[in-house]
């Protein structure tokens, strides 16, 4: 009995796509009209290019993608000293992008990779620079801008309208409000609004019983912020003050140490 090899599935693509051969497509990929794929591109399962996406590369996402109209990704860094080197976008899985949204490629000077986690929301119109690196279930509202080298940790939200400033880290589970301009390191947690000079207005509460932490959780983040933000004592001693404490938990001690890590400075 002769038993036939079944045959390659192969992916949906719009007759006005523009589609390099040498792009890795899985079968059961959708690309829709008026969309251009690179060469050096990597498409995981189930990817989704609703129309007008632009995919350059050398770029690889993961499985479960929905990019929708007018998002360009892979496009060389905006960095003058880039000189055509062969860097890359890394995306990871079940991820949203929306309209206009722009990912752009790394550079030497920054390892070489922008990198994009799973789970994460990017509204309209947002940009991610160079060498920036996103963690899972981060949300970046619309038209929320990072300079190059930012790093945005897990769960942690950049507000709509918000600049942040090139090598600024945003700690896990923060919330920065729309309009806010972020100079310098956001602690993890924490809720942080303003206009123009930003400030740390404490814990991130409500998110992190949304999100699941417990009380005694809450509690013990509760007095780190308490120390840090409400009390007389400069960042320094109140950090030692914490640390001398028996039980900090694991999410003080998170706290710690972005803090003793930071080179920008942090909001306060």
């Amino acid at each position: 009995m002769i038993r036939r090899q079944p045959r390659a599935v192969r992916p949906t693509i719009h007759p006005t796509a523009l589609v390099d051969p040498d792009a890795r497509i899985p079968g059961s990929c959708r690309i829709g009209p008026y969309c251009v794929v690179g060469a050096d591109v990597e498409m995981g399962e189930h990817c989704q290019l609703v129309a007008h996406v632009v995919l350059e590369g050398p770029t690889r996402l993961g499985s479960h993608n929905r990019i929708f109209p007018f998002a360009s990704l892979g496009q060389p860094p905006q960095d003058l000293k880039f000189a055509g080197e062969k860097t890359r976008l890394e995306i990871g899985d079940h991820n949203q992008i929306r309209e206009f949204v722009t990912l752009h490629r790394g550079t030497v000077g920054g390892g070489g990779v922008t990198r994009i986690g799973s789970h994460t929301l990017i509204m309209a119109y947002a940009h991610v620079a160079h060498d920036c690196v996103i963690g899972d279930h981060a949300i970046l509202a619309n038209a929320a801008t990072l300079a190059g080298h930012v790093t945005v940790e897990d769960w942690a939200t950049v507000g709509a309208l918000c600049p942040v400033h090139q090598y600024v880290r945003i700690g896990a589970y923060a919330f920065i409000g729309g309009g806010s301009t972020i100079t310098k390191d956001v602690l993890p947690f924490s809720k942080t609004v303003a206009a123009r000079d930003a400030h740390a207005y404490g814990l991130n509460a409500l998110g992190l019983e949304r999100h699941g932490f417990t009380r005694d959780r809450i509690r013990k983040l509760h007095h780190a912020f308490k120390l840090l933000l409400a009390s007389k004592l400069n960042t320094s001693q109140a950090l030692e003050k914490l640390k001398a404490e028996a039980s900090l938990g694991e999410d003080v001690e998170l706290l710690v140490r972005f803090i003793e890590s930071s080179e920008r400075g942090i909001i306060k």
